[in-house]
């Protein structure tokens, strides 16, 4: 009896040290992973003041590309400020010249034929009386039409065909072709090409089309349905036609027909055709070039910016090369 009294007296310390022993770690752990929390919470501590200089950092580049912005949003609005009053200004030129140009409109219909005559005499002077006049300088209208010499004995038509050309312009283009070769009533040699520099009959391509009645007559009907690739720029047509068609020994013109010019430096153009169209020893460049513009994209959307540019362009162009710059009224100013 006294044996299992003893036996049941173990039994019970053995599991007291059982419970005590499970109890005590579990303190353990807990004590332990309080002696690591705050090492965690350190390392988080550091992260995030990390992030958060980094994110500064973003921030401060981010102020500074908007100051950048908001510096070239100013400079942008005070050049088209700018833009805007010098297109004024042009657009005044303008009206003045379209004013100025209507009110002569009916004294140089009158004298038309006139004159004509009178180029078609110059023509067929003589290369006596060609000697006879060497040094004789007489006023510029004894010998143009509208203010455009006719004394080239060549001339070279250089048309824009692109899509604002072809359906809004394309009756006033065949009108204004057909007047030009009126006032020219003789010549040695015609060509066309657009404004691309493409021929219009590549049978003729580097070559000088006859004068004849036949051949303007063709040239005419197939201007009336031509249609090229254009890129609304005078460049090519203009240094395809100098360096296919300049000869010493002839006096050649350019007519240049568009309405725009959309892209490219105006100077850029310029000075390249400088270096193609070289004055000789008398100042004289090789091809005299002359320029018609139409007024097309004015009249349908009211916008002057590529229209001005092309009139800047040409007008350069035609000052530095001997010729004359004519821009058409559009049809309600008349």
């Amino acid at each position: 009896m006294r044996k299992k009294d003893r036996d049941t007296e173990t039994l019970n310390l053995s599991f007291l040290d059982v419970i005590c022993c499970g109890f005590g770690a579990i303190i353990l752990l807990l004590v332990l992973t309080k002696i690591f929390e705050p090492i965690r919470l350190e390392e988080s501590h550091v992260e995030l003041e990390e992030l958060i200089t980094r994110y500064q950092e973003e921030l401060n580049d981010l102020r500074g590309e908007t100051e950048i912005v908001e510096r070239e949003q100013i400079s942008t609005v005070t050049q088209l400020d700018s833009e805007n009053l010098q297109l004024s200004r042009l657009q005044e030129q303008l009206s003045r010249i379209r004013s100025e140009f209507l009110a002569t409109g009916d004294n140089a219909d009158i004298n038309t034929e006139l004159q004509g005559q009178l180029a078609l005499a110059k023509q067929r002077l003589t290369e006596e009386m060609q000697r006879l006049l060497a040094d004789y300088r007489p006023d510029p209208d004894d010998y143009n039409i509208g203010g455009i010499p006719v004394d080239s004995e060549y001339i070279v038509f250089i048309i824009d065909t692109s899509g604002s050309m072809r359906q809004y312009a394309w009756d006033r283009v065949q009108k204004q072709m057909q007047e030009t070769l009126e006032v020219y009533p003789e010549v040695k040699g015609i060509q066309v090409l657009n404004d691309m520099g493409e021929y219009m009959f590549k049978s003729y391509r580097n070559e000088w089309i006859p004068d004849t009645p036949a051949r303007r007559e063709a040239i005419m009907d197939a201007l009336r349905n031509w249609n090229a690739f254009s890129n609304s720029s005078p460049r090519e047509g203009i240094l395809t036609a100098i360096e296919s068609f300049y000869d010493p020994e002839k006096r050649v013109s350019l007519y240049v027909y568009s309405d725009d010019f959309s892209s490219g430096s105006i100077n850029g153009v310029v000075r390249e055709v400088d270096r193609r169209n070289r004055a000789d020893e008398r100042g004289e460049r090789r091809v005299r070039i002359h320029a018609v513009a139409f007024p097309v994209l004015f009249e349908v959307t009211g916008d002057m910016l590529t229209a001005a540019r092309f009139a800047i362009l040409m007008r350069a162009l035609c000052q530095r090369n001997g010729g004359t710059f004519v821009a058409l009224p559009h049809r309600r100013a008349r």
